[in-house]
């Protein structure tokens, strides 16, 4: 028998519950949705980069922009900036897609989101995952979700860059339908991006007192309320440039045609 005394605690051993898991609701439901919504901005993206109708004018797709190419369209061009020579044959939209996806990819929410619906670990609070053993974001490959706050400032620029395709689209085109939508999906981007964690310590993060940076604090406050609704508004934008992207290569492709298409 093991005895006990005030230099030795007792030793608690974790209780050894034999099924796995005690919830009786539905607790995989959201590890389903989220599985299904992720995987669909997965193959819309595939698609989207093989698909050549990404510009009409004044619309660009947000998959594709900016077009760094000499392939691109004169229209599609940044500034008019092409410093992708002929020599480059691959689709416009590879150049870029791997700075936003890597920010989603990198992100908190986004982590424990596919973590939890792609590989269950665990799928819900108190419900027991299949692997053997954790070893965290400690090893490679995971050890290179650290690089998300540089992935933040490549988003930074993204944003202003569709911003600035819904600037030129509203300028040529007011009464467009898909110049509200660029606007609508800038406005998501651009909140989805500055609602970030890293963006959040950027802003006030390391300071230790906030009465003698006013000005930092006034914008950590801003951020901080929209860090507060990050998941929906990582929901809606990954919706929303969805939405955009696919409206713009359907007015492309002459499926959406009317007159103020």
């Amino acid at each position: 028998m093991t005895q006990t005394t005030p230099d030795a605690p007792v030793r608690r051993q974790r209780a050894q519950v034999k099924v796995r898991t005690l919830r009786t609701d539905r607790w995989w439901l959201v590890p389903l949705l989220t599985f299904l919504g992720l995987s669909s901005f997965l193959v819309y993206g595939v698609w989207a980069i093989i698909d050549s109708s990404y510009f009409v004018d004044p619309y660009i797709a947000p998959f594709s922009s900016p077009c760094l190419a000499t392939s691109c369209p004169e229209g599609a061009r940044l500034f008019g900036w092409a410093p992708f020579g002929d020599w480059y044959a691959l689709p416009p939209g590879l150049l870029i897609l791997g700075l936003p996806g890597g920010f989603r990819l990198t992100c908190y929410y986004y982590r424990k989101s596919y973590y939890r619906s792609f590989w269950l670990s665990p799928p819900a609070c108190a419900v027991q995952e299949p692997h053997g053993k954790y070893t965290g974001e400690r090893r490679f490959p995971l050890i290179l979700q650290n690089i998300h706050r540089y992935f933040f400032y490549a988003a930074i620029v993204i944003g202003l860059v569709l911003a600035y395709d819904a600037v030129l689209a509203l300028v040529h085109k007011p009464l467009g339908l898909g110049t509200w939508i660029l606007i609508l999906n800038a406005v998501l981007i651009n909140a989805y991006t500055l609602s970030c964690h890293s963006c959040r310590h950027i802003t006030a993060g390391r300071l230790n007192h906030f009465s003698r940076h006013p000005l930092r604090y006034r914008a950590w406050t801003f951020v901080s309320k929209l860090n507060a609704k990050h998941q929906p508004l990582a929901w809606a934008s990954m919706f929303s440039v969805m939405g955009a992207d696919l409206y713009v290569r359907l007015v492309a492709k002459g499926i959406i045609a009317f007159p103020y298409a």
